[in-house]
C-alpha cells in the first residue's frame, strides 16, 4: 500500500537514531520514514539504522546515504524525490517528539483537504545545557519557540523546514531553492515563496530541537549567511522589509566605524558571564552588521561594474 506519509529526515554530522526510535512506536504501516546523510560517511551511525531499518515493518524505513555534502535545499529535494506518500513531514535529524501522539496528530490534520501546508513547531530542551550552548537556546526560545496562535499572526515569517508537513504536490511546484548556499534562509524563502498560493496552518504539535550549537558556530553562521539573506530579500522584499533586521541592515550600511565595532560586539557575545539580554542584543546586531557590509560591496561592485561598462 502507499504510505499516507514521509517522514523525511535530513541529516549531516548528526545521529538521527534516536529520533527514528521514537517515530517507529508511533508509525502505523502507513507511514514511511526517510533518512538522508548528506555526505558525513559515519559508518557506525548507518551501521545502526541498518539494524533499526531490519527490525523495522518491511519497506518503512528508507535509507539514502550522499558521499558528499550537498547542502540543505538538495537534501530536502532529494528526500521528498525518494518519498512515496502524498504528504511529506520534514524534521531535522536533532529533534524528538514531544509526546507519543506527535505522528497521529499529523495524521488527522492532512485528512482535510482545505489544507497544503502544516507548521508544528519546535520547543527546546530545559537540559544538557552548558555554557557554550547557553547562548543558542536563549537566542532560539526567543526568537523562535512560539504557540501556534503567535505564529499564525506572522504567517510565513515563523515557517521553517523543521517539523514541516507539505502535501507532495506543492513541492513538486516549489521545491526548495538550490541557489541558497551554506547555513540560512532558504527555508524562509521557500515559506514565503508558497503561502501566497497555498494555503497553511499553524499547529500546536510541537518537537524537542535538541541539537545546540555552540556561540563559534553561532556567530561563524551568522556571518557567513549573509549572501543567502540578501537573496531572500531581492525575492521577497515585502516580507523582508517587515522584519527588524531589515531595519537595522539598512542603518548600518553607511554607518563608518563598523570594523571596529564588529570585534567588540564578538567579544560581548563569547563572555559567558555577560547578561543574556545584553550578548543576544550584540549577537543580532552582529549579523545585521556583516549583512550591511554585503550589501554595501554588493552595491559598490554594481557601480563599479556600470563605471566599466559605460
Amino acid at each position: 500500500m502507499r504510505p499516507i506519509l514521509s517522514i523525511l529526515i535530513p541529516f549531516y554530522r548528526d545521529d538521527p537514531s534516536d529520533l527514528l526510535s521514537a517515530l517507529l512506536p508511533q508509525s502505523p504501516s502507513n507511514v514511511q520514514i526517510c533518512l538522508y546523510d548528506d555526505g558525513t560517511g559515519d559508518t557506525d551511525v548507518h551501521a545502526r539504522l541498518n539494524r533499526m531499518k531490519k527490525a523495522a515493518i518491511d519497506g518503512q524505513v528508507k535509507l539514502m546515504f550522499e558521499t558528499e555534502n550537498k547542502g540543505r535545499s538538495q537534501a530536502r529535494n532529494a528526500l521528498f524525490k525518494a518519498a512515496d506518500a502524498a504528504w511529506v513531514l520534514f524534521l531535522d535529524a536533532d529533534m524528538l517528539p514531544v509526546d507519543g501522539q506527535f505522528v497521529d496528530r499529523y495524521l488527522d490534520a492532512i485528512k482535510s483537504r482545505s489544507v497544503q501546508i502544516i507548521f508544528g513547531g519546535f520547543l527546546m530542551a530545559e537540559n544538557n545545557i552548558t555554557p557554550e550552548t547557553a547562548l543558542h537556546h536563549a537566542f532560539s526560545k526567543t526568537s523562535d519557540c512560539l504557540n501556534a496562535q503567535e505564529r499564525t499572526q506572522k504567517g510565513p515569517q515563523y515557517v521553517c523546514s523543521s517539523n514541516l508537513a507539505v502535501r507532495a504536490d506543492v513541492l513538486m511546484l516549489e521545491p526548495f531553492d538550490t541557489g541558497f548556499e551554506g547555513w540560512g534562509w532558504e527555508d524562509s524563502e521557500w515559506a514565503a515563496r508558497v503561502c501566497d498560493r497555498f494555503k497553511l496552518i499553524h499547529m500546536e504539535n510541537p518537537a524537542y530541537h535538541l541539537g545546540l550549537e555552540s556561540t563559534q558556530t553561532l556567530l561563524s553562521r551568522f556571518k557567513n549567511s549573509a549572501a543567502n539573506y540578501e537573496r531572500f530579500t531581492n525575492r521577497h522584499p515585502a516580507i523582508a522589509h517587515k522584519l527588524a533586521l531589515y531595519t537595522i541592515k539598512e542603518r548600518l550600511i553607511y554607518m563608518p566605524g563598523q570594523g571596529l565595532l564588529r570585534p567588540v560586539l564578538k567579544l560581548i557575545v563569547s563572555t559567558s558571564f555577560a547578561p543574556m539580554r545584553l550578548r543576544l542584543a550584540c549577537l543580532k546586531l552582529w549579523r545585521a552588521s556583516w549583512y550591511a557590509l554585503y550589501s554595501r560591496n554588493l552595491e559598490r561592485e554594481h557601480k563599479l561594474k556600470n563605471k566599466t561598462a559605460a
